[in-house]
């Protein structure tokens, strides 16, 4: 027989909030048990209201903030607290960078048992209407009368109830209550869970998923979004590989890094870096710490459709680009052509499994760059002194496996950490994007 469930307090409890945890919330203690507080910044004294209650830990909600955090600022969005797309609206961005580089700092210390030679200044960017890439909620809801597009509620998986968002591009995050209003006039309301969001440099491609086909008056409701300049409609009745325009609505979506001058074209479903601005600065970063020279052999591992090795191509003797997507090879050999790139070479291969029989395994490198996904590069890893490679820079979005992987390349292969740093590719939330450098030591090569 299962446990009732205890009943959550109904009276606010008041609390210090002894620091901020690497998801962004609040950590205090009541009662010798932790509480994670939402909304409650590192210092401060707040009364909270409990929101679940856990078996090793509590969580729960500011309903008061009693003495502030210098830190704290007044959040941006209407919506902040309820959304749960942002976490950290109400902390002041410098302080979010730097609680970030704490976190990863702590991270090193912890898993890696390595510290950087040096920090790296943290790379920022606007923070404000950053986000180019999105997967946005739908669901009509009887009881509001209305349909909802945006974000899921915190805590839950209700969508929330929102009019704008602040942190998505304008051409979609100003215009929520329209794509609301034009899902409700449609015939198959029900049947469009998703609108996949993809911005270019100018065009904002909205592909939305249809688990029944739309009629031709439903055709004609969604080309009305078209009259705003610069939006085309999609569909996806299936996989991605379903995904197509309405008839005119076909566009080739691109971004430029123009101190390399390369022009990346990619599709809707794609994946590409949300934040246009701090993607050319993480390119720029990148380059810089490699050192890149004439004479370098780069391999560029997890290349994805070629956005850090077509601008290697552009100043070392060759580039090696491997991905796991076959998709994204293509697209990456493609925009090799369209860039006139010759000294690129791409391979689809799978970088968790046997790689002895790659024929790129057979080359020499100079250099590598890692862009791996959440799970890590460690598969890949013991192969990068086999190959020759005496420098690493490795992309990261997520502190806990660079940090292993970090303790694999220093106390495993002997190279050392020489540099590392955060990159605010997410403003105002806890997510972590980083970068760090890696060289063997002469004595090692």
């Amino acid at each position: 027989m299962s446990k009732k469930k205890k009943p959550l307090p109904t009276e606010a409890v008041e609390a210090e909030i002894e620091s901020l945890t690497h998801e962004g919330r609040g950590l205090t203690h009541v009662d010798g048990k932790t509480v994670f507080v939402d909304g409650a910044l590192a210092g401060e004294r707040v009364r909270f209201r409990y929101s679940r209650l856990q078996r090793r830990y509590d969580e729960g909600q500011v309903v008061e903030v009693l003495r502030a955090s210098p830190e704290r600022v007044t959040p941006r969005c209407p919506h902040f607290g309820v959304c749960g797309g942002c976490s950290l609206q109400h902390q002041d961005p410098v302080a979010q960078i730097r609680a970030k580089q704490a976190s990863l700092a702590d991270v090193f210390e912890r898993i890696g048992k390595v510290t950087p030679e040096r920090w790296l200044e943290p790379l920022v960017a606007d923070h404000w209407g950053y986000r180019r890439k999105a997967r946005l909620g739908v669901r009509h809801v009887a009881k509001k009368g209305r349909t909802l597009v945006g974000f899921r509620e915190r805590g839950n998986s209700f969508l929330a109830d929102l009019t704008r968002c602040e942190v998505l591009h304008p051409a979609v995050g100003q215009r929520l209550q329209q794509l609301s209003a034009t899902i409700d006039r449609l015939s198959i309301r029900d049947q469009v869970p998703q609108i996949e969001v993809a911005v270019d440099e100018s065009v904002c491609v909205l592909v939305f998923r249809v688990m029944q086909p739309p009629t031709e008056a439903d055709l004609e409701v969604l080309l009305e979004l078209t009259a705003e300049d610069g939006v085309r409609v999609y569909l996806q009745d299936g996989g991605v590989e379903t995904i197509r325009p309405l008839p005119g609505q076909a566009v080739d979506l691109h971004y430029s890094l123009p101190n390399y001058h390369v022009r990346l074209d990619f599709g809707p479903s794609d994946f590409t870096q949300v934040n246009l601005e701090l993607n050319r600065l993480m390119v720029d970063r990148a380059l810089s710490l490699l050192e890149v020279r004439p004479d370098d052999r780069v391999l560029d591992l997890f290349c994805g459709l070629g956005n850090f090795t077509l601008p290697l191509a552009r100043r070392v003797e060759s580039v090696v680009g491997v991905e796991g997507e076959v998709g994204l090879v293509s697209r990456a050999e493609a925009n090799a052509r369209r860039n006139s790139i010759a000294n690129a070479r791409f391979y689809a291969a799978d970088l968790y499994g046997e790689l002895d029989l790659q024929p790129w395994m057979r080359e020499s490198f100079t250099k590598a760059l890692l862009d791996p996904p959440r799970s890590g590069a460690l598969q890949v890893l013991d192969w990068l002194p086999r190959l020759g490679i005496d420098r690493v820079l490795y992309v990261s979005c997520y502190p806990a496996t660079l940090a292993r992987d970090a303790d694999r390349l220093v106390n495993a292969l002997g190279y050392e950490l020489k540099a590392a740093g955060v990159m605010d590719m997410f403003p105002h939330t806890a997510h972590v994007e980083s970068m760090a450098l890696f060289e063997r030591p002469a004595r090692k090569r």
